[in-house]
């Protein structure tokens, strides 16, 4: 399935699951947190839900597998519930985002970025660094105002090379396209972007060039993960159930799989963009699984 084709589809099953997007009326929510030295504020943007019917999480599985393991961790056994929350780091005079959330989406419950960011004391203009992990509109639908012109109009923005020459061929995306290029700074995968503060990591699979990021250094670093993982149960606890977002499901479930048991061995601290707000926690070994186990910032 190429990237063009799952980011459409991608859209129309959100579509099929929308609330309607009365979010950006709604206050916005901004929670403080340490990565070491530096000063993070998780931001609320929105939620989505997706209905459990066998079609997005537990691919090819009955919805009754996919109910009896949300059942067991006191979840919806109709709904998988997913939060949409950038994260933001101070770091000297830069002001890093982490993905921009769903813009003006209507199809989802989004929208609470800008007053999220406000929440936070930060105006749009002051953003120095976006760091993009891959162009899924949930991920990149905040890099545009309403206007269609630059929402963070002063930012450098950071996509891994493979994700770009991917979002250049959508051509769906073609506005988002020519607004952001002249901004757009292309990196390697897995390159070191802000020396001491920001590696780009591969996560491969979802699409072509998703990234997480390692922000920080030493014990306190913190790993901000994309689309690693979309759901704090069913992608944690059964890592290698197939979810129809991945372009490349196989890839995708053994790089969630590494991904996780590396956590868990090294006891890193995640920022995961989909998990209940504000996202923030780490991943335990069980057995051959996982158990997310989230943490008061």
């Amino acid at each position: 399935m190429t990237f063009l084709r799952t980011a459409a589809r991608l859209a129309a099953l959100l579509a099929l699951a929308a609330i309607p997007a009365a979010a950006a009326e709604e206050p916005g929510a901004a929670t403080r947190f340490r990565i070491g030295r530096l000063e993070a504020t998780a931001l609320l943007d929105g939620t989505m839900s997706v209905p459990n019917d066998g079609k997005t999480f537990g691919l090819g599985r009955p919805p009754s597998e996919v109910a009896a393991v949300l059942r067991a961790n006191g979840l919806s056994t109709e709904r998988l519930d997913l939060s949409i929350q950038p994260l933001l780091v101070r770091a000297g005079p830069r002001i890093l985002l982490f993905d921009t959330g769903a813009g003006d989406a209507t199809f989802i419950k989004a929208g609470r970025l800008p007053a999220s960011l406000k929440a936070a004391g930060v105006e749009p203009g002051q953003v120095t660094d976006i760091f993009v992990s891959h162009g899924h509109f949930d991920h990149v639908g905040g890099l545009l105002a309403k206007g269609g012109g630059l929402a963070f109009p002063n930012a450098a923005i950071h996509m891994a090379a493979p994700e770009w020459a991917a979002l250049q061929a959508n051509r769906s995306q073609a506005a988002l396209v020519a607004a952001i290029a002249p901004k757009l700074a292309a990196f390697a995968p897995g390159a070191v972007i802000l020396p001491g503060l920001v590696t780009a990591v591969p996560v491969n699979g979802h699409t072509p060039g998703h990234s997480a990021y390692e922000i920080g250094t030493g014990k306190d670093r913190l790993l901000y993960i994309g689309d690693s993982a979309h759901h704090e149960v069913i992608s944690v606890q059964r890592p290698d159930w197939t979810i129809d977002y991945d372009t490349d499901a196989p890839r995708a479930e053994a790089s969630r799989r590494a991904l996780l048991q590396r956590a868990a061995a090294e006891g890193l601290r995640l920022y995961s963009p989909h998990f209940p707000y504000p996202g923030v926690g780490h991943v335990e070994a069980r057995g051959d699984a996982f158990l997310w186990v989230p943490q008061a910032p």
